[in-house]
């Protein structure tokens, strides 16, 4: 779509970037390329997303290497001006670890890996996010990690309801998430994480579309 120049950041190993280059790309139609996490600018980008991976090996904590890579001094600039950013699972991870998003991502409460489609409730629909889901409206979106077991304090938790910003809850929590929490957005509304993979529900030929709105959403908010 015209006006949306995206840029999907790649960390040694990231692997979902092309997933989301695929949709950002050929089905949402937008000006998308990929970012090298040693690259000192992100151009004239006015979407950045943090897919989903493991970066750096997830050897010292999901997210904690990425957030040294150069690019994301300019991400993180990018955001504190207004800029949208998204992180995916462990875009999300890295979100958290840079300070852009409250709170952290733990191991999941039973310590296995989960890897299935889970249900998630809309909490708010008045977000470039989530525009064109209704309120409480249930979707059916994939997920796959090890550590997506939200967590913040108490203090922290009560402004995240107090100001909206929990987008989307699980209806049956896979991983122990605090209040059942699948995605934050920042107290200013251009930051979002969320651990489930709306792009693996992007197209009819993967048998679920209900992530095809969250894209949609996001570039019809920026053009």
């Amino acid at each position: 779509m015209a006006g949306v120049k995206a840029g999907v950041v790649v960390f040694p190993g990231s692997n979902c970037d092309h997933d989301i280059y695929n949709v950002l790309k050929h089905i949402m139609n937008t000006d998308t390329e990929f970012l090298w996490h040693k690259e000192h600018s992100i151009g004239d980008r006015n979407l950045i997303i943090l897919p989903g991976g493991f970066s750096f090996g997830d050897y010292l904590r999901c997210g904690a290497a990425a957030k040294f890579s150069p690019v994301m001094n300019e991400v993180i600039s990018f955001a504190k001006k207004g800029g949208v950013v998204i992180g995916i699972c462990n875009g999300f991870q890295v979100l958290c670890e840079t300070g852009l998003l409250p709170g952290v991502l733990l191991r999941n409460e039973n310590l296995k890996f989960v890897c299935k489609t889970v249900t998630l409730k809309v909490e708010n629909n008045k977000s470039i996010f989530t525009g064109n889901y209704d309120i409480k409206e249930e979707i059916n979106i994939p997920v796959a990690h090890g550590e997506g077991n939200y967590y913040c304090d108490s203090n922290t938790h009560m402004e995240l309801v107090g100001n909206n910003q929990i987008l989307f809850r699980y209806t049956e929590n896979p991983n122990g998430s605090l209040d059942d929490i699948a995605g934050i957005q920042n107290l200013h509304r251009n930051v979002f994480g969320m651990m489930p993979h709306p792009e693996r529900a992007s197209e009819k030929i993967l048998g679920n579309t209900d992530g095809y709105r969250f894209f949609k959403s996001v570039v019809e908010s920026i053009q």
